[in-house]
Parts: C-alpha cells; structure tokens; sequence
C-alpha cells in the first residue's frame, strides 16, 4: 500500500559533532528535528540528522533516522524510517535510500515494512510517500 503526504519541519536544532574532526572542503553537520505531517502519512517524526554540505553551491549528501508517532491511512502507531540523498545543486537528487526499519513499528503499524520517499518540489512544498506492508 502506499500512504503520502505533505510535512513541514517544525524545528531543526544544530548539534555538535561528537568526537575528533577531520576537515574536508565539505562539513560535516548534525542537527535534531521536528516534522509534521499531513494527509495519508498523519502525525510527527523526530529526526537525527546528519549531512556533509556546501551552502554555496547547495551540493551535500545527508542522512537521516527519524521516529514517526502518527498514522498510515488512519492507522496509528509508531515505528522508525531511514532514508538519505545527495542534492546536486540544480535541484536535482541523487543515490536515494528510504527504508522502514523493520521490526520497530507498535500499535496498528506493528510488523511493518517497506520503503518509500521524500520530494520537495519548486515551490518549496515537501512530500513524502511510504510504499509498506504490515504483518510481516
């Protein structure tokens, strides 16, 4: 089945970077946030995120573990998704992962699994699609 909607972030929280650095032409970041979704995908997510970017050139690569707390087609529960992209400036993506980490949903979203994505489109508007079974 696959479940979309829209989310916007409603806080994103720079964090240090634990342990000793190496230096490269990109930095490497890590920050906490918050989202909100709405539509098929309803609720909030937390999210460590991590990513090797260049705000000059918008050219980076990230990485991020969120927890969702909400619901799929009006299935409520919790469980953990993955996913992690590199942008190319021109508003292009590359090397997409989405993927829901098994065994970590509860309530009506136990056993599931699958994967999905995020978009953001010209006007700024964020999606995100979930493509998942449950009862596995």
């Amino acid at each position: 089945m696959r479940a979309s909607g829209t989310f916007t972030v409603a806080d994103f929280t720079p964090a240090p970077v634990p342990g000793p650095q190496i230096d490269t032409a990109v930095p490497v970041g890590v920050s906490t946030m918050e989202k909100r979704f709405d539509g098929e995908v309803a609720g909030r997510s937390t999210t460590l995120f991590t990513a090797a970017f260049d705000e000059s050139t918008a050219v980076g690569t990230y990485v991020a573990m969120e927890s969702f707390d909400g619901a799929l087609h009006g299935r409520t529960g919790r469980f953990n998704f993955a996913h992690a992209a590199t942008t190319l400036g021109d508003g292009g993506r590359a090397g997409e992962f989405f993927v829901v980490v098994p065994g970590s949903g509860t309530g009506d979203l136990a056993g599931i699994t699958g994967g999905g994505g995020v978009a953001v489109e010209a006007d700024g508007t964020h999606r995100i699609w979930f493509d998942y079974e449950l009862g596995r």
